[in-house]
């Protein structure tokens, strides 16, 4: 009797193990295949910056505080913009987003400011920590007939946007890459650098799946035309690693 209840209670253990295992399976390959409500928020924000739309950026900028973005996660993508799409895009939307904000505190919505950029260390040094930064972003070396044509354009990269904008802490590297697809995306002439960051951003970590589910988020919030572009060039990637 004594080693049927042992025999028992260990397949009861086993059982639940097993249920308990199955569960995280199915949980991480449902994070693996789709976006969550943030970075959902993301994509129209990015995107409608790019393309200077500032009536549907505002209702995109309510909704990605009520999703849970923070005010200054929202500022830092606004403030990235501008390294992808220009200064007047960038300032047009901190612009906007100044007067969401109004809008919602006069209405009593209190909404999260979330965390501030972490100081740097002392010596750190924009461009030789950017190039560092740009060489594990991207996972190799940048180097190209381009740059050594160009050299100040290398060195603005490295030091400015691998430098000072990615080495901000308030957004991640994969937020941040989402938001540079959504921008670039929606912006005319830019396929071949959207080529390039679907490549970077799966090389941190966001999926085929999730970005399929970009795909269908701008088709959403942005319209058809764009949806099509992103899925060609996306096509186009997927084909070249396999």
């Amino acid at each position: 009797m004594k080693s049927l209840m042992q025999s028992s209670t260990f397949l009861r253990t086993i059982t639940v193990a097993l249920l308990m295992l199955i569960g995280l399976t199915e949980a991480y390959a449902m994070s693996a295949s789709t976006l969550d409500k943030r970075q959902i928020a993301i994509i129209p924000i990015a995107a409608q910056t790019a393309s200077g739309d500032i009536e549907g950026l505002k209702v995109s900028l309510n909704k990605g505080l009520d999703a849970g973005l923070t005010v200054n996660e929202i500022k830092e993508i606004l403030v990235q913009m501008y390294a992808y799409t220009g200064f007047p895009r960038s300032l047009n939307g901190l612009g906007a987003f100044m007067g969401v904000m109004q809008e919602r505190q006069e209405k009593g919505i209190q909404d999260n400011v979330g965390k501030e950029a972490s100081s740097l260390p002392a010596d750190y040094n924009s461009l030789k920590d950017g190039a560092a930064n740009q060489t594990t972003l991207i996972g190799v070396e940048v180097k190209g007939p381009l740059f050594d044509f160009a050299p100040a354009i290398d060195e603005y990269l490295k030091a400015h946007l691998f430098g000072d904008i990615f080495a901000r802490d308030v957004l991640s590297w994969q937020d941040r890459e989402l938001a540079t697809i959504a921008a670039l995306a929606n912006l005319k002439g830019a396929g071949s650098q959207l080529g390039s960051h679907y490549a970077i951003s799966m090389h941190n970590g966001l999926t085929e799946p999730q970005i399929r589910a970009f795909i269908e988020v701008l088709r959403e919030a942005i319209g058809e035309e764009t949806a099509n572009h992103a899925t060609e060039v996306f096509n186009q990637v997927i084909a070249a690693r396999r």
